[in-house]
């Protein structure tokens, strides 16, 4: 089964889609910081990063690109509380994000989208 890292610097929320994930049969890794979710990354090589875009220190946009440089094939899915246009979001697929939630997310959505992103 696919391995995922779950990164946010809120715990509930790392708590909560770990609970999810691991409900349908996921491995999930978790990270509560950008520095945490590179360090992971590394070590653990997941098929998918679940990535809130704003935490303290490194943002999920610096954790994306640093990652990027090094893997242009990483599967990525922001999760954050910030609405972004749709017009942002094709934008975004054409930079590699593989997708965009939206928070607070609706879980049965969140896990076809991931099951999706997986395929």
């Amino acid at each position: 089964m696919a391995k995922i890292l779950v990164c946010d610097n809120e715990e509930d929320t790392v708590v909560l889609i770990e609970s999810l994930l691991k409900g349908e049969g996921f491995e999930v890794v978790k990270a509560f910081s950008g520095e945490d979710a590179l360090e992971v990354w590394e070590r653990e090589k997941p098929d998918l990063i679940l990535l809130d875009i704003m935490m303290p220190g490194l943002s999920g946009w610096d954790v994306y690109w640093k990652i990027r440089k090094k893997d242009k094939e990483q599967k990525v899915i922001f999760i954050s509380v910030l609405e972004v246009l749709d017009e942002r979001k094709e934008n975004l697929k054409k930079e590699g994000v593989t997708d965009y939630i939206l928070k607070p997310f609706n879980t049965d959505d969140l896990v076809k989208r991931v099951k999706a992103a997986l395929e």
